[in-house]
């Protein structure tokens, strides 16, 4: 299947009033076209700033020191700002996590969807609306010419974030970048969010990059996941391989602290915590919370990202490639 998307090699780092902190290291990942691809991992971990190197919508003191981004087989990181910025939206959207902070509280509905829309495409008002209502009803918002009159505070969390989806949609877009899409909603409404996604994608054949920290949600809707930590990448595969079989350490222990991944298993939390940017940590990063640690190994280089099974790829020296248990 073609990739829409490339990440090679990309590093990116952090200015602060000492020195460079690195956050991102040598993530290389595929996207392929029409599947819905999922970046799992802890608060810290990279999951935001590489969709944020996508996008090209880096905090001011981040910057990309080497690497390439490839959409279309256009490097996105040579692009000019106005040529990202048409390219932004149009064919490549964001739906945030945040909705109430995300839509303008001094604005109707209405007039921040057509102000999307006319900010990428060549459209009267009159086209811009009824590509609107379109999408408004493709995304379930009941009572449309009603609810368009409305502010941002006078929709519930769920609808604000179908109106984030329906924005996302505008200009059709080949891929979106879904960042914690259910964070603040409850759990109905989370499925009902994530249920609405994979019907549009199925319908409109866009792809989907997913960015989320519940395994729980994203076991039922991704066929892809890329595990990271500490601002690498520690396994990629399907996710259906991943799910049966996760290989690095740090896979299993976050699908251990889950309710329901062992029959007749207590719940196993990973102790300590994911170090920070300044910490500097010889070897694999996560081996201070490792309980596979093998000394004079773990400590001692960076394992590197291999295929340890066909279309697996795992860092880790202490993978047994025969047993989801190591």
């Amino acid at each position: 299947m073609e990739n829409l998307l490339e990440i090679k090699n990309l590093n990116l780092f952090f200015k602060n009033e000492e020195k460079e902190l690195q956050a991102l290291r040598n993530i290389n990942l595929n996207f392929e076209k029409g599947l819905i691809h999922s970046i799992v991992g802890e608060s810290g971990c990279g999951k935001t700033m590489t969709a944020m190197s996508i996008m090209r919508l880096l905090p001011e003191n981040a910057f990309i020191k080497s690497g390439e981004i490839f959409y279309n087989k256009i490097d996105l990181l040579n692009l000019k700002n106005k040529q990202i910025r048409e390219l932004r939206g149009n064919e490549i959207a964001l739906i945030p996590q945040d909705p109430m902070t995300s839509l303008n509280p001094l604005y109707t509905i209405k007039n921040q969807l057509i102000e999307t829309i006319m900010a990428h495409k060549d459209v009267s008002k009159t086209q811009a609306m009824r590509r609107i209502r379109e999408i408004m009803n493709l995304v379930k918002i009941p009572d449309i010419d009603k609810k368009l009159d409305l502010y941002p505070h006078e929709f519930s969390g769920g609808m604000r974030q179908r109106v984030l989806i329906g924005m996302s949609l505008l200009c059709n877009p080949e891929l979106i970048i879904a960042d914690e899409p259910t964070t603040a909603l409850d759990v109905t409404v989370q499925k009902q969010i994530m249920d609405l996604i994979v019907e549009l994608q199925k319908e409109l054949n866009f792809t989907v990059i997913l960015i989320s920290h519940d395994l729980a949600l994203i076991s039922n809707y991704a066929d892809t996941i890329t595990v990271m930590y500490a601002g690498s990448i520690v396994e990629k595969t399907s996710a259906k391989a991943f799910f049966k079989n996760p290989l690095h350490p740090y896979s299993l222990g976050l699908l251990e602290s889950l309710p329901g991944y062992s029959q007749n298993a207590k719940l196993k939390p990973i102790l300590g915590a994911p170090p920070s940017l300044k910490d500097e940590i010889s070897g694999c990063k996560f081996y201070p919370r490792c309980k596979y640690y093998e000394k004079n190994l773990c400590d001692n280089e960076t394992p590197s990202l291999e295929e340890k099974i066909l279309n697996h790829w795992c860092a880790c020296y202490k993978v047994n490639e025969s047993k989801a248990s190591l």
